[in-house]
């Protein structure tokens, strides 16, 4: 390429480069307008922000104390209910403990008294109704005795016969 031909190549470039500068200067004075016009809008909305960002801030600050207190009052709640669970726990095992031991002890009352139960009804079957037997036994005896030397003769055909009879 002669030197001729490469300065109107530069020659070329540069203009296009000039153009492309303008453009780009073009577009920032517009973006610029549009900013000014922009603020020129967002402007009085800044105050009426600003104070709501204050009030957001406020509540949240109120909430979170809020929030924090009854954090705290639940955890007083979860404290005494556990202390309260411990203590019902207690009182149950207890009751179920005396419980145990008083059926252990209505256990033995009841074989205590069934032992002197059993020890009464064998006295009494030993010391009384054997007797009794004994002595009603023999009174039937005398009795029958009594009978046969009360009748005086001997006994006629058809006593004697079912006196047998009751034998075979």
């Amino acid at each position: 390429m002669d030197a001729n031909a490469w300065i109107v190549v530069t020659t070329i470039f540069v203009i296009i480069a000039a153009i492309a500068l303008c453009i780009q200067a073009g577009m920032l004075f517009g973006m610029y307008r549009a900013t000014r016009a922009m603020q020129g809008r967002v402007m009085p909305l800044l105050p009426k922000v600003e104070a709501l960002v204050e009030s957001a801030r406020t509540t949240v600050d109120h909430s979170h104390l809020q929030l924090v207190e009854m954090t705290g009052k639940a955890n007083d709640i979860l404290d005494s209910t556990r202390a309260q669970m411990r203590k019902v726990e207690d009182v149950v095992n207890d009751a179920t403990r005396r419980a145990k031991v008083q059926l252990e002890r209505v256990d033995m009352v009841m074989d205590d008294t069934l032992s002197r139960t059993h020890e009464t009804v064998v006295a009494v079957n030993a010391g009384i109704l054997k007797p009794l037997r004994e002595i009603n036994g023999i009174a039937v005896g005398i009795k029958t005795a009594f009978a046969y030397l009360a009748r005086g003769n001997r006994p006629n055909v058809a006593e004697a016969t079912s006196d047998e009879e009751m034998f075979i």
